[in-house]
């Protein structure tokens, strides 16, 4: 594997691979998990770091990342002030790490590093997102392998990224393309997804799952409704995200379409006879409410608008992702006269008009 120096954003990510594991309550696991990170790593012949991030645990879990801190100098560590949960962990992962290759996995023993080795073969090959797929996962049927089956049904479905696996945390990303991923809520599962908004190349690969042999799951069968809200963000983001008027307005105009019809048809409907002398229902109100919604939407769509654009231009961020510029560096033109002698004379009329300036 070749290893470069690269610098993005006035920083040099100085290591080959940075493994990022979040815990939360992991006292017991910690020392055997990073055993076998050592032992899988240590043969390695890239640099790499171990950066854990301590998301608030309420036992030992920091004095057991303190001791890895004193006895191994690949060791880093980040501690959060409470709880905020994985995606967050996994965010401060990303923007603490050092390597142009990133790799998350559990700190629960279930992932196995053993994995890592090929995670990045596949990353050598050219793919930007290698994602792990736990086919033999070592967990109860109904309360999480069923559920999540079909989670990843779904999403695949939604975002036309068809992984078997967007659980898994075990993955391994290009820091090139992940860093412009922003996570927010509860959206590290769907890594892979927004990556492909940016044009990732993602494959996945089979990889060992083990039981837990400490402590309990930290998640339940209550994720699903945050997954289906969260999947509505993605989906939005990614057909709408630089253009919200379009989210807001084709409802819009079709119920002001369907609101001019009726409201037609409800006057014609009046000025006709009615030569069956039967009460009939006014739809000038129903005409209404489909004016009043297609113009709320399409007022929303234009409030949303103002706001797409000043998240980007106050920030200066370019709605695209420049994969390559060649050549890499285009130096700034200056204009150069051909006739030194007018140069001359041009410098002479403006320190003669700074001069009369000056004495008036």
């Amino acid at each position: 594997m070749r290893e470069t120096m690269v610098k993005k954003n006035n920083s040099i990510r100085s290591k080959y691979l940075s493994v990022i594991v979040p815990v939360y309550n992991e006292e017991e696991s910690i020392p055997h998990l990073h055993q076998r990170i050592h032992a899988v790593l240590a043969e390695q012949p890239f640099s790499y770091e171990v950066l854990y991030i301590d998301d608030g645990s309420s036992d030992q879990t920091f004095q057991q990342l303190s001791n890895l801190l004193e006895t191994d100098k690949h060791v880093r560590l980040v501690r959060f002030q409470r709880n905020f949960g994985q995606t967050a962990a996994m965010a401060a992962g990303l923007a603490n790490s050092q390597g142009q290759i990133l790799v998350f996995m559990d700190g629960d023993l279930q992932n196995d590093p053993v994995d890592i080795p090929r995670l990045l073969e596949k990353i050598e090959e050219g793919y930007d997102v290698v994602s792990g797929w736990r086919k033999n996962r070592q967990d109860a049927k109904w309360s999480r392998k069923v559920p999540s089956q079909l989670a990843n049904t779904l999403i695949s479905n939604v975002s036309d990224v068809h992984l078997h696996d967007y659980g898994c945390t075990l993955k391994a990303y290009r820091y090139e393309l992940l860093r412009h991923v922003r996570l927010y809520g509860e959206m590290h599962r769907f890594i892979p997804a927004y990556a492909a908004l940016y044009g990732a190349r993602i494959t996945e690969i089979e990889v060992k799952h083990h039981a837990r042999q400490f402590g309990k799951s930290k998640y339940g069968i209550s994720r699903t409704v945050r997954v289906i809200l969260d999947l509505i963000t993605l989906k939005f983001l990614g057909s709408f995200g630089t253009k919200p008027l379009y989210a807001f307005g084709i409802p819009g105009l079709s119920a002001l379409g369907l609101g001019l019809c009726t409201g037609a048809y409800s006057l014609l409907r009046s000025l006709l006879p009615d030569r069956r002398k039967k009460q009939r229902i006014s739809l000038f109100p129903v005409s209404l409410l489909f004016f009043s919604f297609g113009f709320l939407s399409i007022i929303s769509g234009l409030l949303a608008e103002l706001l797409t654009r000043t998240y980007y231009e106050s920030q200066d961020k370019p709605t695209y992702i420049v994969k390559q510029l060649s050549p890499e560096a285009l130096p700034q033109l200056q204009l150069i006269d051909d006739n030194p002698q007018s140069s001359i004379q041009s410098t002479a009329q403006e320190n003669g008009e700074k001069e009369n300036a000056s004495s008036h």
